[in-house]
């Protein structure tokens, strides 16, 4: 019998896997999906602190960027990069209020001209008459990060759909799945979307809000965005293809929209803000990705002790930047740990 089972093989699965390997835990992954998961392979992959909905949420993103810088310094080659994000989704005032909000709490900012924006990104088309650039930030594909966090972890991955959670006794004794039951010490939900349904049984209701995600890929150009570019209307990124990524919403981190639309309308938007930004370019689509985006009610992760002993649960938008130090902190609280303090404000309760 493995001592943990993890339900989910997404980015967050993936860095639980690797932090209870390291502790001497041994882990079986579950997943519907192959490894990397499903939310994962349509996230755009932003790694930053500058979004965030609350002190406390800001703080546990900050760490999350120096958890991640902790995994690149354990396993160097990973696929993450920290080109930095050149930021104006808001301008005038509402920007200037933006850079010292971050700076009191002590991100770094720095307040760039339009000569010095023009510099960094010749091939932008109209240039703003100013911008933030935020130097912390970085970017990692989170599905291709989720396969190598398994690869390291040494983890077994099983693929199934599980179907309910076990209990013997009010404790969690493994899943039950449609190849048959699995047993475990401890389960961990890693579901995203999936795990309200995998809580009902136990009378415990954990709102999620409906947020389509669709990722665009263009195909490859020359370089042209060296940065995580985000403007009023379109958040892009470069990848090491040429290729540009960006979602297929403006101010994707706070959109709110319960549907996508037509797919050809949204796309050939999407591309068109793209043609704008980089003119003089042959822009055209390569590729999409879509899933459900794992939001909880409120917006904040879910982390912690489930509804009975044994059962665990990792839910959260964005597991970009928050699965590595998340992965971190729960491991060590399932191992005996204490709770953590980053992690007080963000538990399963607040919604009982």
């Amino acid at each position: 019998m493995t001592q943990t089972l993890i339900i989910g093989a997404g980015i967050t699965g993936a860095a639980l896997a690797l932090q209870l390997s390291w502790r001497g835990e041994a882990v079986t992954l579950v997943s519907t999906h192959a490894e990397g998961g499903l939310a994962s392979t349509a996230s755009f992959g932003w790694l930053n602190a500058s979004y965030f909905l609350s002190r406390p949420h800001y703080h546990l993103r900050h760490e999350g960027l120096a958890a991640h810088r902790r995994l690149t310094e354990a396993l160097p080659g990973l696929p993450t990069n920290w080109q930095g994000c050149l930021w104006y989704e808001a301008t005038g005032e509402a920007q200037e209020e933006t850079a010292s909000d971050l700076q009191a709490l002590g991100y770094q900012v720095q307040r760039l001209t339009q000569p010095e924006i023009a510099e960094r990104l010749p091939a932008l088309g109209p240039i703003p008459e100013s911008a933030l650039f935020f130097p912390e930030e970085g970017v990692a594909d989170p599905a291709t990060l989720a396969r190598a966090l398994i690869g390291a972890s040494g983890a077994q991955v099983i693929r199934a759909t599980v179907q309910s959670v076990t209990e013997e006794k009010g404790r969690a004794t493994g899943v039950l799945t449609d190849l048959g039951p699995l047993k475990a010490s401890r389960v961990i939900l890693a579901t995203g979307t999936g795990t309200p349904g995998l809580l009902e049984p136990f009378g415990t209701t954990l709102p999620m809000l409906t947020r389509p995600g669709l990722m665009v890929t263009t195909n490859p150009l020359p370089p042209v965005c060296p940065v995580v570019l985000a403007t009023p209307d379109q958040e892009v990124r470069q990848d090491a293809e040429g290729r540009l990524r960006t979602p297929a919403s403006a101010g994707h981190q706070s959109d709110h929209a319960e549907t996508l639309g037509s797919f050809p309308v949204v796309v050939n938007a999407t591309l068109t803000r793209l043609r704008t930004l980089f003119p003089g370019h042959d822009i055209h689509f390569a590729h999409q990705a879509m899933a459900m985006r794992p939001v909880p009610g409120d917006g904040l992760p879910v982390v912690g002790q489930g509804p009975l002993p044994g059962l665990w649960i990792a839910v959260m938008h964005s597991g970009a930047t928050l699965a590595p130090v998340v992965a971190e902190l729960l491991a060590e609280e399932i191992t005996g740990g204490a709770e953590s303090p980053l992690l007080a404000d963000f538990r399963l309760a607040r919604f009982a």
